[in-house]
């Protein structure tokens, strides 16, 4: 029987992994790199899921995204082989990130049935930049933070009274993404749990607790294969390829620096609009976009203590020689 492995020492193909061909090659792509490739697919995933609406129930579309991640990285990773290895703060840790994901991903889908993308973006930014300006320390970074909300008002230019139902669950999706950025960011620096081993354990936990729901409002994918096919792209493009890059960025990325980044996630909406839906942007948008492109191009990262046995000597104490 094969052993469980160590939950302190990471994998050698996850974040913080140490060297390895696989850990090599993702240790020497910048973690700003994968925060790009999550912003991408974060927008790629709705756009396939709005078109499913037509066949599927909005909660099924959800549930879809949900189980297909959940497959995927199950497959990929076999996390069970550590859960026994796994102590209960640990556990109860995943637990409150797979709640949080199965709950978001619902309130997402049902905002965006109801509202404009864009809207929804908007809406979603905001308690997440709030974390960023908690953790301001500089008046460059304070200025960063202005510019990068500057921008995602020109580009979204929100109306509160557009859809009061659409906004609940918008304000709904943005608290619960900003519970999303502290418990991931806290599960892949915690080293607790071997490389993305936290992140397949919660998407199955999350694709369990959406099961009251998920399935029957799922049900007519299973008789259409051409529906079942795009659910299980939506939950690739949504939650494997965005979640994995996310923890990729977050392992080497100061949880403020990530926040502010997420800034990009209109700018990255705007971007998509123009290539995939030929939607040009006004002389607005293309301000905003360079005001959030501005904005994180500013921050600086606070840079972490150094270890005591890397720092200069101390030749004033009595007796260094």
């Amino acid at each position: 029987m094969a052993k469980s492995r160590d939950p302190v020492r990471p994998a050698t193909d996850g974040p913080g992994a140490p060297p390895g061909q696989l850990g090599r090659v993702v240790e020497r792509v910048p973690p700003h790199v994968w925060f790009v490739v999550s912003a991408v697919f974060h927008y790629l995933g709705p756009a396939f899921a709005v078109l499913l609406f037509a066949r599927v129930d909005v909660l099924g579309v959800a549930w879809l995204r949900i189980a297909s991640a959940a497959l995927v990285l199950a497959l990929w990773r076999r996390p069970w082989r550590v859960w026994r290895s796994l102590d209960h703060g640990t556990r109860h840790l995943l637990i409150a990130w797979a709640t949080v994901l199965a709950v978001m991903n619902s309130c997402f889908y049902l905002a965006i049935d109801r509202l404009p993308l864009g809207t929804v973006a908007a809406v979603e930014f905001l308690p997440v930049i709030a974390l960023a300006a908690i953790a301001v320390r500089s008046a460059r970074n304070a200025t960063a933070l202005l510019a990068a909300v500057a921008g995602v008002h020109l580009l979204t230019d929100v109306h509160l009274a557009a859809e009061p139902v659409g906004l609940a669950f918008a304000a709904a999706n943005a608290l619960l993404f900003a519970g999303y950025v502290v418990l991931a960011h806290r599960v892949a620096s915690s080293g607790q749990v071997p490389g993305l081993d936290g992140l397949a354990l919660s998407m199955v936990i999350a694709s369990v607790i959406a099961l009251p729901i998920g399935p029957v409002q799922a049900a007519p994918a299973f008789l259409d294969p051409v529906a079942l096919a795009a659910g299980v792209g939506v939950g690739v493009a949504s939650s494997v390829v965005p979640y994995v890059c996310d923890q990729l960025a977050m392992a080497r990325l100061a949880r403020a620096t990530y926040a502010l980044m997420v800034s990009l996630l209109p700018a990255t909406a705007t971007v998509i609009g123009v290539v995939v839906l030929a939607q040009v942007p006004t002389a607005r948008e293309v301000l905003g976009v360079a005001l959030v492109v501005a904005g994180v191009a500013l921050h600086r990262q606070a840079r972490p203590p150094r270890p005591v046995d890397e720092r200069e000597p101390d030749t004033s104490r009595p007796g260094h020689t």
